[in-house]
Parts: structure tokens; sequence; C-alpha cells
């Protein structure tokens, strides 16, 4: 392992060490594709990252507020799982080619996978990575938890509104398998 390498994951797991940033790693158990290897990081507030992000003039507020958004998700169900003692381990997943769900949830319970989406509409796009976890992981229980007011189904995903979705996480989470 090269210097800068290894000082860098020092670096993170100082941050973990002091509770100020958490990485997940790739769920991969079982991979029909070709899967990234490199952890994702996230702080441990939202406010956090949103306070110390570099910006510029070519910053807009969706490329800021999206994370954001994920990191307070991350927070809610870090803090559910752990409340409720469900056993689930926090992963995320993407492929080679880009394709990725922003949580997945994995344990006695079941296999949860979680995206998360600013947006107040969503297209049948917006779920393709999960349509394609999907497939190769069958018993999965698929959500999209987004900006607008109604909830839907498509496919084999539940799209939710954020806000009912965190309020009812406990029962999304306890009535997986």
């Amino acid at each position: 392992m090269s210097r800068p390498v290894r000082r860098r994951e020092l670096y993170f797991s100082i941050l973990e060490d002091l509770l100020i940033a958490v990485r997940l790693p790739v769920f991969s158990r079982k991979a029909k594709r070709k899967l990234i290897s490199q952890q994702k990081f996230y702080f441990f507030d939202a406010g956090v990252f949103r306070a110390i992000r570099p910006t510029g003039p070519l910053d807009s507020e969706a490329e800021m507020d999206g994370p954001a958004l994920e990191t307070l998700v991350l927070q809610e169900l870090r803090a559910a799982n752990d409340y409720h003692d469900y056993g689930y381990e926090i992963f995320f997943w993407r492929t080679r080619n880009n394709l990725e769900v922003d949580f997945v949830l994995y344990g006695p319970r079941g296999l949860v996978a979680i995206e998360i989406k600013r947006s107040t509409q969503i297209q049948p796009k917006d779920t393709r990575a999960l349509r394609e976890f999907k497939k190769d992981y069958p018993p999965a229980k698929c959500f999209v938890f987004y900006g607008g007011p109604s909830v839907l189904y498509l496919d084999d995903v539940t799209v939710l509104p954020i806000e009912q979705a965190l309020t009812y996480l406990y029962d999304i989470l306890s009535n997986v398998s």
C-alpha cells in the first residue's frame, strides 16, 4: 500500500473513532455483477456536511441537498436499527457502470434496499438501480424515499414521501421478511 493511501485510511479511521464520520461498505454478498470496492463516507450530521463542503459559483443547491438528505436518512436508519435492536448491517451498492442504491440493510429480519431522491416527482428511470438490485437479490424489499407528496408503487418498488418514510421507519424495517 502506498504512503498517501495509508495516510488517507488513517485519517478516515480517526474520524470514525471520534464519531465524526461513518463509512459504508459495498454490499457484495453473492454478487452477480462487478461492483466497485470503494467505501462511501458520511459525516455524522447533515449540518456538518453542509457547513464544511466547499462551494463555488458552479455548485447548485441540489448538489448539496441530495447528499445532505442521504446523510439525514442514514442517521435515522442507524438510530432506528440501534434503538430497536434490529441487527441490520448497513451498506450501499454500486456497480461498475454506476448503478447505485444508497442504502442496503442486511440482517436477520431480511434485506432492504433504499434509494433517496430529493425530487418531487419520480420517473421509472429513478428506480432503475433498485430494479437491477432486485434482479440480483429477489427477496429484497425496495423503497424510494422522495420529496413528493404521494405514495406510489412502481413494479416492485414502494415510493414514499420522505416525511412519511421517516415517520414510519420502524414499520418499514420491522416488517421486512
